[in-house]
């Protein structure tokens, strides 16, 4: 699919600072495929952990757009990522999800790769055919205190900044020593971008997530709701003690802090207390409020004393996005002992299941011809401006690129030119 740059330079020069997108943002399909190639497939994506992948062999098979990768454990244990996709006639590797294989083998024509994707065998092909040119297209993989990130762009935005300084902040959650305790999926109808703002805000919390206001911050404007400067000050200085660094750090499509809860939560639950009694990090007693960091385009995650909980956003159509969470918890910790699995995830559960509908609201509000783009509020949709400011520049960016060209923007991203059992970065 190929669309005319005219069309998106026209959305962003109706685009209003501080105010909401103009509705084709939101609702065109050509916009949509746009930002699966100009987005989607040029940004770091927040994958999964560590722990998903325990073992050489284990694979984690994840869509991003239209496209699906494949994150594998060697045989020498390090992670490597590729393109989902069999280089016969590009058939679906492995299903989406998790597993475990020896060999990675096409379910269509038997064709077979070893785990650094070099192609091992292809059934009847001559004599002459050389299997070294037709490994697994690889991408970026890097990973992070526990944590998988991956780009299928050539020239993926730099991650070392990213890397050096979240770690600091995520390593004392001690990932390695985590497993996976639950991960559940939803379909939103909703454009991503509806889904993404709806996340980078809390102006709506205090009344539309009354369970989640119990534990977490809601009025204030920074990243996460810091209202009350002086409790945020002394927060710090008892981390500092603690030897928890608090930031906040971020660059220009991340953001990282720890952020001191309600008075008298130590975790983000229904309760605030913990739901997992093998806590994953036990410094001082626990009681280390969440650090939080987000990527854009896609995800938030916030680490507790407890449990960590990850939150994607993977667009599927014009007006329809799959929102997939994940809950980590202590390797050690028994389920039915130390935690039971719907006390685990209730909360996030329920607040997902809220802005499910008022997302899916957002959107049937949008898609109207009466819909005019509003101011934010900069008190407490910081985030969101600062979502909406990346995202067009980065579109813009994306078009003055392909202006050189033809005045077409190519709806399918370039592949990574390093050769197959060669992934970049991990």
């Amino acid at each position: 699919m190929m669309l005319n740059l005219t069309k998106m330079r026209s959305l962003l020069d109706a685009r209003q600072p501080t105010y909401a997108l103009p509705q084709g943002f939101y609702t065109d399909p050509e916009v949509f495929s746009f930002d699966l190639a100009a987005i989607y497939a040029r940004t770091w994506i927040f994958a999964g952990f560590d722990v998903e992948l325990p073992k050489p062999g284990c694979y984690l098979s994840l869509p991003i757009g239209r496209s699906s990768v494949l994150i594998v454990r060697d045989r020498q244990g390090a992670l490597r990522g590729f393109h989902n996709t069999c280089r016969h006639r590009g058939a679906q590797l492995c299903a989406t999800g998790r597993g475990q294989r020896s060999w990675i083998i096409c379910p269509y024509h038997q064709w077979s790769y070893d785990l650094d994707g070099r192609l091992a065998n292809a059934p009847r092909m001559p004599e002459a055919f050389d299997r070294a040119q037709h490994g697994l297209r690889p991408i970026h993989v890097q990973t992070v205190a526990g944590s998988i990130y991956v780009c299928l762009a050539e020239d993926p935005p730099a991650f070392d900044a990213f890397r050096d300084q979240l770690a600091p902040l995520l390593a004392p959650h001690d990932l390695g020593n985590a497993k996976l305790a639950f991960e559940s999926t939803m379909m939103v109808r909703a454009n991503w971008k509806l889904v993404m703002q709806n996340a980078r805000e809390c102006y709506h919390c205090g009344v539309r997530h009354p369970e989640l206001a119990v534990t977490f911050p809601v009025k204030g404007r920074r990243p996460v709701q810091l209202a009350d400067v002086a409790r945020f000050d002394r927060f710090r200085a008892r981390m500092a003690v603690a030897g928890l660094p608090v930031g906040p750090v971020e660059g220009d499509w991340w953001q990282a802090m720890r952020f001191p809860l309600n008075d008298g939560a130590t975790t983000i639950s229904m309760d605030g207390k913990p739901a997992c009694a093998r806590l994953m990090c036990d410094t001082a007693n626990g009681d280390i409020g969440s650090m939080r960091w987000g990527l854009e385009p896609h995800s938030f995650a916030h680490a507790t004393c407890d449990t960590v909980f990850m939150f994607s956003a993977m667009p599927t159509g014009p007006e329809e996005t799959v929102v997939t969470s994940k809950w980590l918890v202590h390797k050690d910790a028994v389920e039915g002992v130390d935690y039971d699995v719907e006390s685990l995830t209730a909360l996030w559960t329920q607040t997902n299941s809220q802005d499910l509908d008022l997302c899916e609201n957002n959107q049937r509000g949008v898609n109207s011809i009466g819909y005019v783009p509003g101011p934010y509020c900069e008190e407490a949709e910081l985030l969101v401006m600062r979502f909406d400011d990346w995202y067009c520049n980065e579109v813009r960016t994306y078009l003055d690129r392909a202006a050189s060209d033809d005045q077409l923007v190519p709806m399918r991203p370039r592949l990574a030119s390093v050769t197959a059992g060669g992934s970049r970065g991990s």
